[in-house]
């Protein structure tokens, strides 16, 4: 098989038991997507819907994935974006571009949660709280 060039959105409740090539399913009730990797290896691909993760656009036809698809864990590494739903690739990252992808996606999933670690001035508000 070859690379999947399109991708059309399903809307669903959660996904199915096998997903199906070409097909990016949509689950509001649990703000996640998935697909299998338009590279087709065939893993499975989730992506988390939040401000701090990726955000989807449907746009009454086709759907938009940002930021990029980017396969760091699996053995193909694939790195693509989803526009209108076609699948455009990007070029592949070097170890030191994912580290530092990884780094800063965490940094902003930590913030987005919450769970930012508080620096020198956040600390001394704190103290100086009743």
């Amino acid at each position: 098989m070859t690379a999947v060039a399109f991708l059309r959105p399903e809307f669903v409740e959660s996904f199915p038991p096998a997903m199906e090539r070409g097909v990016l399913y949509v689950s509001i009730p649990y703000a996640t997507c998935g697909h299998l990797c338009a590279c087709d290896c065939g893993q499975e691909v989730v992506t988390p819907l939040s401000p701090a993760q990726w955000a989807l656009t449907y746009n009454g036809q086709d759907v938009s994935l940002y930021p990029s698809i980017g396969n760091w864990a699996l053995p193909c590494r694939s790195h693509y974006w989803i526009r209108e739903g076609r699948v455009r690739w990007s070029r592949r990252y070097t170890a030191r571009e994912i580290a530092d992808n990884r780094a800063r996606d965490q940094r902003d999933l930590q913030e987005h949660l919450g769970e930012r670690v508080p620096g020198p001035i956040a600390r001394l508000c704190r103290r100086l709280r009743p």
